[in-house]
């Protein structure tokens, strides 16, 4: 059996007292976009907290690359390999693009500059933004810089929490189509997002959260296709 890039197993998890998360199941394998798709307050970005330690499970486990990371503090796991970029506030906006990428460089012992050049190929738009303050970038921009600080490190993971919140449509089809560029370079991601078509449109697989438990699973495709989920989460909105 092959060993899952990133996995999510019957965990219960929640705030203090407070459980969010029931007996909840989710895996990411290598060389795969993988979205959690739900109503608000549906525990979608409780889901990613609890891979990066940040709540208290009580039952469960979290495993990357078959290594059990349960509970493993948020910097250490970073350290191990998995990136995150939180919903806001995920740029430092008085310095320029290319000092928040060398910030995002932290855990990066050698190899900076060619990271650097790296990131600037994938995100071409940044690259002759380079010298520019990030608070001064459109937030689409700005979501990009968030992306590549993130990947400043050698991720095994990445992680984002809704990634096109508040932006508008044209930019919204930019940071999708980041999201599968990144994928071509071979990084799996897990992505909670509450634009569900175009999440499931480039999802490889997907999940539907409701109170904090898995209400349906399929691909993508499949997600997409299932009239019951269509009328319940996808509208005619988004």
């Amino acid at each position: 059996m092959s060993t899952h890039a990133l996995s999510i197993n019957r965990l219960f998890a929640g705030y203090g007292q407070t459980e969010i998360l029931h007996d909840l199941s989710i895996h990411v394998d290598v060389n795969e976009i993988v979205a959690i798709i739900g109503p608000n307050g549906a525990g979608k970005s409780t889901a990613i907290k609890s891979v990066l330690g940040l709540l208290n499970i009580t039952q469960g486990s979290v495993e990357l690359l078959g290594d059990n990371i349960t509970n493993t503090p948020a910097a250490e796991v970073v350290r191990l390999g998995i990136s995150y970029v939180p919903q806001t506030n995920n740029v430092f906006v008085n310095l320029s693009v290319q000092e928040n990428l060398e910030m995002g460089a932290w855990t990066r012992l050698h190899g900076i500059p060619e990271r650097l050049e790296k990131m600037f190929t994938l995100f071409p738009d940044l690259a002759e933004k380079r010298r520019q303050a990030a608070g001064s970038l459109s937030g689409g921009q700005r979501q990009m810089v968030a992306m590549a600080k993130a990947l400043m490190v050698d991720a095994k993971v990445l992680l984002l929490d809704e990634p096109t919140a508040g932006l508008s449509p044209k930019y919204r089809g930019e940071i999708f189509a980041t999201i599968e560029s990144i994928k071509s370079t071979g990084i799996p991601i897990l992505i909670v997002e509450q634009n569900a078509k175009q999440a499931l449109g480039v999802a490889d697989r997907g999940y539907v959260l409701v109170d904090g438990a898995n209400r349906f699973a399929g691909s993508g495709a499949e997600l997409l296709a299932d009239r019951e989920i269509a009328r319940m989460f996808l509208g005619g909105g988004h």
